[in-house]
């Protein structure tokens, strides 16, 4: 069980990067490679400024870091095993989807 107000911070943090459906995108878009800004906004149909709104949170959250490259940054993953940890929610979650093992599915709908 988890009691220390770090690990719990930790996990906060990596759920509130992941409550959002377009840094999920972003996040998964870094598993594959490094990117630019502008590269990423045209891979996923957003703006530039909406964009590095959501760069900006996940940088705060610590899950990407910046790399400077001439007078362009690049954007990545802060740990390669962030990749690792999203392929295995992704297959756990859709697992217990699939099974329909949360007990409380058919009475409150909440899975």
């Amino acid at each position: 069980m988890l009691t220390l107000a770090a690990d719990i911070d930790v996990l906060a943090r990596f759920g509130r990067a992941l409550a959002d459906p377009i840094r999920c995108r972003i996040l998964l878009a870094l598993r594959e490679a490094p990117a630019y800004p502008s590269e990423l906004a045209d891979a996923l149909g957003i703006s530039r400024t909406r964009l590095s709104n959501h760069l900006a949170c996940l940088r705060d959250c610590g899950l990407v870091d910046t790399v400077p490259d001439g007078r362009r940054t690049r954007y990545e993953l802060a740990d390669a095993r962030l990749g690792h940890a999203l392929d295995d929610l992704r297959t756990a979650v859709l697992a217990v989807h699939t099974d329909r093992t949360c007990p409380d599915t058919a009475q409150k709908g909440c899975c």
